[in-house]
This record gives structure tokens, C-alpha cells and sequence, in this order.
């Protein structure tokens, strides 16, 4: 169960003028939006929503990752993307009202923002500037579903996959004098319904990357030593 917990009162707006969602707000716009939200922690497997579910509440997420994902008739899954920071997922079913179209999965510990749904677009209403806001986050959601599909449907290779998802989800990652150094919170398989493949091709390939000086592993944490060359092998 999330856990909610209290917010000094001279802090609480910091996390939302990190997010491209709400910087462009007014200071008594964002002092309304806290004033309605709620600030819970949410542990790694907790599901904020399902797909085929309908939307009572928007999220906003401020520190963490969440695994957006479409799961088949048959069990498979498509992992979509890594939502983070500033991130409002199951924003467009929101604003619809429509079912969602994916499952949203707390990957590692999280603090999220909620609110219900009605009182968002109460929100909206009062503060008509944040419509635009609301564009450019759809219009970002619909550049990373074209990237998605791209990487998914067209790219020929596994490696090529794996390379563009290593180069995505490094960005902003700690830089070190031996190279890019962060954390992968996803299992082989959880990359291999990233990219359309199995547990095993991943396995296999991220070996191959590793004999060839691309990157190295230790646990959980992953290091990109040559970036231009993981680039090349992504065709990017």
C-alpha cells in the first residue's frame, strides 16, 4: 500500500518546477495543484493503474521510474517506456476519460503526486494556461510511441534494438572518467519485452557488448565506455 507522507510547507513546489509539465505555470497555479494533490511513496510492483481500467486519478511523478507496459490475450507484454520525474503517465486517458491503454508499474521506490481526475480538470479550467502544457506533454507522448515503434518495428537486429534502449535509457546518467555509469532497474527479460525479443538474445547480446568493450556490468549497475561506438551499433 503507498505510504503518504508530509511536505514542508517552504519546499513543496520544488518538484513540480522540475517537470516540463508545470515550469511554465504561474506560482498560484502551482499553489493550487498542491493543494489538491496527494504525496504518497509507492514500493517497487505496485500498480498505479491497469489497462482496460477506467481513469479516477492523474499522477505525477516525482522521483522514481514506472514501467508503462500492454499486456495480450495470451500473457505477452510490451514494455512501452521508462516513465521518470515530472512525468504525468495515463495523462491522455485522463483528459479522455476513456480506458487506459496500459498498465503503469512502480519499478523502484517512488514519491508520486495524485489527485482525482475530476478535481484535474477543475484544475484546468481555473488555469487556462495550462493547456499548453498539456499539448507539449502529449505531443511528447506521441514522438516517444513513434520512437517506440520505430526501435520495435523497424530496426532489423537485436543488437540495434538493445543498443537504442541502452542509449535512451542512459540519458541524463552520471558521467565518469571511464564513461556513462547508471543504474538498469530492468531484468534481461523485463529489457527483452522492451525490444521484442527474449531473455536469452539479451543476455547474449549484452555479452557480445561487453567482449567488444562497449559497456561493462556489475549487478545492476551498467557502465557505456564508448558511447560513439554503442551509437554506431544503434544506427543512430
Amino acid at each position: 500500500m503507498p505510504h503518504t507522507y508530509r511536505v514542508d510547507r517552504t519546499e513543496e513546489c520544488k518538484p513540480y518546477k522540475a517537470s516540463e509539465f508545470f515550469r511554465t505555470l504561474s506560482a498560484a497555479a502551482l499553489a493550487d495543484f498542491e493543494s489538491l494533490a496527494i504525496r504518497q511513496t509507492y514500493a517497487p510492483r505496485e500498480v498505479l493503474f491497469e489497462e482496460k481500467r477506467n481513469p479516477s486519478r492523474v499522477f505525477v511523478l516525482l522521483e522514481g521510474q514506472v514501467k508503462l507496459s500492454m499486456n495480450s490475450m495470451d500473457g505477452r507484454r510490451l514494455i512501452l517506456r521508462i516513465a521518470g520525474p515530472g512525468e504525468l503517465p495515463g495523462l491522455t486517458s485522463v483528459l479522455s476519460g476513456k480506458e487506459y491503454e496500459m498498465t503503469a508499474e512502480v519499478l523502484c521506490p517512488c514519491k508520486i503526486a495524485s489527485m482525482h481526475r475530476q478535481e484535474f480538470l477543475g484544475f484546468l479550467l481555473r488555469h487556462p494556461a495550462a493547456y499548453a502544457s498539456v499539448a507539449r506533454d502529449l505531443s511528447q507522448e506521441y514522438t516517444r510511441a513513434c520512437e517506440q515503434l520505430r526501435t520495435v518495428g523497424l530496426a532489423a537486429t537485436a543488437p540495434v534494438k538493445l543498443a537504442r534502449l541502452l542509449l535512451e535509457l542512459c540519458g541524463g546518467a552520471q558521467q565518469t572518467e571511464r564513461g556513462t555509469q547508471f543504474r538498469l532497474t530492468l531484468t534481461h527479460g523485463e529489457i527483452g519485452e522492451c525490444i521484442g525479443t527474449s531473455r536469452e538474445t539479451v543476455t547474449r547480446t549484452l555479452s557480445d557488448f561487453k567482449s567488444r568493450h562497449l559497456l561493462d556490468f556489475r549487478g545492476s549497475t551498467l557502465m557505456i565506455h564508448n558511447h560513439l561506438a554503442l551509437a554506431n551499433c544503434a544506427e543512430v
